[in-house]
């Protein structure tokens, strides 16, 4: 595992914001499934030098919501990046579309629900 897996305090006040300043899509998820979900998780959550959406330690897996933001050049690589960090941290990181969450929740929910299970036994 990384040495620096800690927590970055310089990110505290960010991921705070964040939590403050949810999107549309993130406020469904975490208001309609996760914040009641069975095994806990967090939301904005500081790991190493990045900050992930929704995290379950339980399961070390992260949930991240990506808007069009992501699809530029720069965005693709520093997430490329990122996620390569988090796997090396043995995190699992499911990705979904902002479209997913609007039109596809449900299916959104089975396949997190999925994860968590499997990764916990």
């Amino acid at each position: 595992m990384p040495k620096n897996y800690q927590p970055n305090p310089n990110l505290r006040s960010i991921s705070h914001q964040l939590r403050k300043n949810m999107t549309p899509q993130e406020r469904h998820l975490w208001y309609d499934f996760l914040n009641s979900y069975e095994i806990s998780f967090r939301r904005q959550v500081v790991i190493g030098n990045y900050i992930v959406d929704f995290y379950c330690r339980n399961a070390k897996l992260a949930v991240e919501i990506d808007g069009s933001q992501h699809y530029i050049p720069d965005s693709i690589e520093y997430d490329k990046k990122r996620t390569e960090y988090l796997e090396s941290c043995g995190i699992k990181v499911l990705r979904f579309l902002n479209k997913d969450i609007d039109r596809n929740f449900e299916n959104s929910c089975a396949y997190i629900d999925l994860n968590v299970k499997q990764r916990i036994g």
